[in-house]
């Protein structure tokens, strides 16, 4: 995690984010500001612009953290703004949108070509607008609406751009050496003197940034459960029965010290995948920490993952009960890649944890091998599609909490 200080729509702002949190999703999730949209999320469609230290920049590929002590205006920011104003009223008028959902980044890119281009003509526009795609207006009323501006301009007093700018190329690149310096100064996910716990520290050979590529998904999650240590580095030895605690799974063949075979069913809606495949087990008993590696995949929905997981066992309660530290890195392809997200795939993996650790505290305690005695069947499936709108849910309200108290 890093400590980040920016302005954003004239406020100064400090927050802690993860070093791959994107721009739009820190500004979205972390202040609420949703007047930016996420589309292709591949810095193609333009619909996520907003200005950063005035110029037009595409924040689904931006980091939040590569933003230390920049200036951000995002569409809010530009309430008072004369020349967006203008240019609301004209995209009504020339009838230059339709649902709506690229408006706020077509108003920020029109925005520039207004003050960078004075004299622009039709073609000029049209050139200058090709980065920001709309699949409903067909773009003739938006071309409309930037000329009027353009050319109510010309016949009045604002016939010179009041903001010019010149240079063309990437933004913010004047903040990128103190970044750069900060950065090698605190190498560590969590910066010093800030983890929620004393003990919270990075686990022993952590997952690697570049483990598996650059479009990896880190989480970390930590549970609790009431039995010593050692009874539960026990039970982390059987494999199977670990695997299964996992909503929807089960095991193929039979397991062996350092590699588990199993059976996922998950479901995201429409969409029913069955992931099989297999995972490798390293464990250090000395420091009761582990490493499973591993990768499924689905031929139906043509959905695939693979990734890493490190965990270690703490003692708690003065022996009596287990803290699981566990850090994920994961990389999901396919349909189901909809769903990783990032802050809603935290909230889903939290409920996933919580069902994970009920299912293990519930096995050590031998309830569930008395239940499963009782009703032999098959795991049942994971909605992924309920836990995403339960996650999506506790978003709303929070949301909504947060307005009330502005």
């Amino acid at each position: 995690m890093r400590t980040i200080t920016l302005t954003v729509n004239a406020k100064s702002v400090t927050a802690t984010v993860e070093p791959r949190m994107h721009l739009a999703d820190f500004l979205r999730e972390t202040l609420l500001l949703t007047g930016t949209h996420l589309g292709c999320e591949h810095g193609v469609c333009g619909a996520c612009t907003l200005l950063v230290d005035g110029a037009p920049v595409r924040s689904c590929i931006t980091y939040a953290a590569a933003c230390e002590g920049a200036d951000i205006t995002t569409i809010e920011g530009l309430d008072d703004d004369e020349i967006a104003a203008r240019l609301r009223w004209a995209f009504s008028h020339e009838h230059g949108l339709q649902c709506g959902y690229c408006t706020p980044g077509m108003l920020i890119s029109a925005r520039d070509v207004v003050l960078r281009m004075p004299q622009a003509e039709e073609r000029d526009i049209r050139v200058a607008m090709s980065g920001n795609l709309c699949r409903c207006t067909g773009y003739a009323g938006i071309v409309r609406a930037i000329s009027r501006v353009l050319e109510e301009r010309r016949q009045g007093a604002a016939a010179s751009p009041t903001n010019p700018r010149s240079a063309l190329g990437p933004a913010g690149s004047g903040h990128a050496a103190p970044f750069a310096a900060a950065h090698a100064a605190h190498p560590t996910h969590e910066p010093e003197g800030r983890s929620a716990r004393p003990d919270r520290r990075p686990l022993p050979g952590g997952v690697r940034n570049d483990a598996l590529g650059a479009s990896q998904t880190m989480l970390r999650e930590s549970f609790t459960v009431d039995y010593p240590r050692e009874r539960v580095w026990a039970y982390f030895a059987r494999l199977g029965e670990v695997a299964t605690c996992l909503p929807g799974t089960s095991v193929l063949g039979t397991p062996t010290e350092d590699r588990v075979e199993i059976h996922m069913r998950v479901r995201a809606g429409p969409i029913v995948a069955v992931f099989e495949g297999a995972a490798d087990v390293a464990r250090d008993a000395a420091a009761y920490t582990g490493i499973i590696r591993g990768a499924a995949h689905d031929t139906r929905s043509r959905s695939a993952t693979r990734g890493e997981i490190r965990y270690i066992l703490r003692e708690e309660k003065a022996g009596a009960a287990t803290r699981v530290d566990m850090e994920l890195a994961f990389v999901l392809t396919g349909p189901l890649a909809q769903f990783s997200r990032s802050a809603l795939l935290r909230d889903i993996a939290r409920r996933m944890t919580a069902a994970f650790a009920h299912n293990l505290q519930a096995r050590l305690a031998g309830e569930l091998d008395a239940m499963h005695a009782r009703t032999p069947s098959a795991a049942a499936e994971l909605n992924a599609g309920s836990l995403f709108v339960s996650a999506l849910w506790s978003r709303i309200k929070a949301f909504v909490l947060a307005l009330v108290r502005r």
